[in-house]
Formats: C-alpha cells, sequence, structure tokens
C-alpha cells in the first residue's frame, strides 16, 4: 500500500468520506465480529454512557473546576499509527471483498463482509471518539472561561475591599500618628508635671530648711540676752505688743518674728545659680572665696539689719564684728557662722523661687487677719478647723506663691476668739 499523508485536523472528513464510499453489506449477510476489549477506541463507549450523567450536573458545578474528566484518549504517533492501519486493513479487506465475488463465493464473500464491517465499525468509533473528545475540550474550555470570569468578578470585589481596606488603613495610620502626638505631647506634659513635682518637693525642702535656720539663729539670739540681762519680757513686748501666749515658751515665736522681718525686708526675687553655693557645707567658705559675690553682699547687710550695734557691744563688749563686716569681711566666730547659715538658706530660697517661676511672690499675713488653712499654718500646730475662728498676731515665715503652689506663711495665733 502506498504511504499516504494526512493532516490531523482533516481526519474526521477523511473518514466520513471513506465510509460513506465503504458503506454496505450483502444481501443476507450480517456480521458477527465484536470488538475487541483491548481496542483503545472501546473507551468511546464510556463517554457516551457518561454524557447523559455529565449534563444532569452540569448545572449544579460551583467551582471552577470541570464537570468531569476529560477522557484518557489522546491523539498521539500511536492512535494515528493504529488509524492508518485500519484504513489500509479496510483497502484490503474490501478488495478481498471484491475478489469473493468474481468467481462467486458465499463463505469468502461472508468473511470478506464481516472483516469489512469490522474495520468500518472500527473506524466509526474513532471519528465519534474524536468528535465527544473535542467536544469535551470545548466544553471544558467554556468552563474554564466561566471560572476564568469568575475569577475575574472575585478579584474585582477583592481588589474593591482591598481599597477599602486601604482606605481603612490609611485612616488608622493618619489616627495613629495623631494618638502618637497626643502621646508625646502628655509624656512631655507628664515629664513638666514630674520635673514641677521635684520642684516642688525641693522647693519645700528649701522653704523648711530656711524656717529651721531661723529658728537655730534664734536660740543663740535669745541665750545671749539671757546671758547679758537683757530683761526678756521687754524685748518680746517690744517687738510684739499686747499677745496673749498659750505657754511662757511660746514667745520665743516672737523673736523669730523679728528675724523674719529684717531678712525678708526689701528682698527682691531675682534668679540666681545657687549650686556653687551649696557645694559648701561651711557658709564662712563661699564667703571667704566668693568676697563681692551677690550673697556676700546680701549676708553683711542682712547683719546689720538684724543684729544691732547695742545687741552686739552687749553680747561681746565690742563692735569688732560689726567693724569687719561694713569693710565687706567676715568674721569667722561662732555667732556669725550660725548668722551665715541662716543668710544662706533665706538667699538660695530667694533665689530659688524665682528660677522656678519669675513671677513668684512673697506673701506676707497681718495682724488681726482670720487664720485661712490655704494660705496659713500655725506655728504651735494643731486643727485648722478648729484654728478657723482665730485671727493672726505675728508671723514667724513668710508665704510664698510659685506658679501654681502655695508655700504657706507660719502664723502665731491669737489664744482668744474675736
Amino acid at each position: 500500500m502506498d504511504n499516504a499523508v494526512v493532516k490531523t485536523s482533516h481526519l474526521p472528513d477523511i473518514i466520513f468520506k471513506f465510509a460513506k464510499v465503504c458503506k454496505f453489506r450483502s444481501i443476507g449477510v450480517f456480521s458477527d465480529q465484536k470488538p475487541s476489549p483491548n481496542d483503545p477506541c472501546n473507551e468511546e463507549e464510556e463517554v457516551f454512557e457518561d454524557d447523559n450523567k455529565a449534563k444532569e450536573t452540569e448545572n449544579r458545578d460551583i467551582t471552577c473546576k470541570p464537570s468531569r474528566k476529560i477522557p484518557s484518549f489522546r491523539w498521539n504517533d500511536a492512535e494515528l499509527s493504529k488509524l492508518f492501519h485500519t484504513v489500509s486493513a479496510l483497502k484490503l479487506a474490501y478488495l478481498e471483498f471484491q475478489q469473493a465475488h468474481f468467481p462467486y463465493n458465499p463463505d469468502k464473500i461472508i468473511e470478506a463482509d464481516n472483516l469489512v464491517v469490522s474495520h468500518l465499525e472500527t473506524l466509526r468509533r474513532f471519528k465519534r471518539l474524536y468528535l465527544k473528545t473535542k467536544q469535551l475540550q470545548a466544553k471544558t474550555e467554556l468552563d474554564a472561561a466561566s471560572c476564568l470570569y469568575r475569577l475575574r468578578d472575585e478579584v474585582e470585589v477583592n481588589e474593591k475591599h482591598l481599597w477599602e481596606l486601604k482606605t481603612q488603613m490609611k485612616a488608622k495610620e493618619s489616627e495613629i500618628h495623631s494618638l502618637k502626638e497626643t502621646l508625646n505631647c502628655l509624656v512631655a506634659e507628664n515629664k513638666k508635671l514630674e520635673d514641677k513635682i521635684v520642684n516642688v518637693s525641693s522647693f519645700e525642702f528649701v522653704f523648711r530648711s530656711a524656717s529651721k535656720s531661723i529658728h537655730d539663729f534664734a536660740k543663740p539670739l535669745i541665750t545671749l540676752m539671757k546671758a547679758t540681762d537683757w530683761n526678756l519680757e521687754k524685748v518680746v513686748e517690744s517687738i510684739v505688743g499686747n499677745v496673749t501666749y498659750a505657754k511662757n515658751s511660746d514667745k520665743k515665736y516672737a523673736f523669730e518674728s523679728y528675724i523674719v522681718r529684717r531678712m525678708f525686708h526689701g528682698m527682691k526675687l531675682n534668679p540666681s545659680d545657687v549650686t556653687e553655693l551649696m557645694s559648701f557645707d561651711d557658709p564662712l567658705d563661699v564667703l571667704t572665696a566668693f568676697p563681692d559675690s551677690a550673697f556676700a553682699r546680701f549676708c553683711g547687710q542682712k547683719y546689720l539689719l538684724v543684729v544691732h550695734p547695742l545687741m552686739e557691744a552687749s553680747f561681746f563688749g565690742n563692735l569688732d564684728m560689726r567693724g569687719l563686716v561694713l569693710l565687706g569681711k567676715h568674721p569667722r566666730t561662732m555667732f556669725y557662722q550660725i548668722f551665715a547659715k541662716m543668710a544662706k538658706w533665706v538667699w538660695v530660697l530667694g533665689s530659688f523661687a524665682a528660677s522656678l517661676d519669675l513671677e513668684a511672690k512673697i506673701f506676707v499675713v497681718r495682724r488681726g487677719t482670720r487664720f485661712s488653712g490655704v494660705y496659713m499654718e500655725s506655728v504651735v500646730g494643731g486643727d485648722a478647723r478648729e484654728e478657723e475662728d482665730f485671727r493672726v498676731e505675728f508671723i514667724t515665715m513668710p508665704g510664698f506663691k510659685v506658679g501654681d503652689s502655695v508655700f504657706k506663711s507660719h502664723v502665731y495665733l491669737s489664744q482668744t476668739k474675736r
């Protein structure tokens, strides 16, 4: 047989035309030949058996998978070789069929007829299997296209959702940025508050130290007056007259009031660095090291104001210390050392107040003022609620207003209600 070159794209037409020409049977002759069970074309029968089931489940497919599996049959070289072999065998069988008629031989005609019909049936199966395969491939492509459309719709929905999420993310980022700024502001405010608490606590310590130093200087002053036969009753009366004291020992507060009035008289609150001053344990060392400093001038001026010449002459029999102070020097005596310590704390108190608040103020409570627990503190202690009906006789420590903080003035209250 001559070799035939056939394009696979025209196989159905070739098979159809060939079958049309060769489609015949001898009168009274029927084929009893069955297809071989090993024939690959038998797979076509399975395709038709499952076809109705596939149609029933086609509309129920909700995924992107095909509704059925594509047959495993493929038009490869081996299958094409079988196809051409069948065509060749059909030609030979047809030739034998013609030869059986001349001379006429019924047995050979029946045998040749069965062989021709068998080969034609095989070709028919090839054709139907090919068409069904193409049909299933087309359906698969249609399912794939449908799946693609669904996927595109899902992508579009997801992209829209993604855009919404990005918009929400930007809004959240903006909110986070705003919250961070708020947090930074709160941290800064907390830092200021912490610094304020520390500053208030530090100022409270300086305030108490200054009050104690005044008390500490009043003790040797009273002791020296007693030792030099001063009339303390007259001295107290001259400081603050017509005061009824709860007990005789309370008269010492009159001396503290005297010292306070002179130490804070005309005092201006100016910010000043007191770090170096606080680094010395003995204030006389500071006065010696910095004799021309503002503190040195303050100390000398206040000594001349607090310690009257009559006091110094009575206490020490001379005015030597006063003379040195007037010359801008500072005597190294125990009495002057105690005074310089008191002057140091008063100076630090004023400088610290101005450093914390340039608008800081000193306030003094006048005699006869009704007691107020907001601005005053009794020097002898007691229940503030019980002291509200009492009046102020004199102060032993002025009050300070630094920022929003109030440091109470120490006062001695009258022992009779007014």
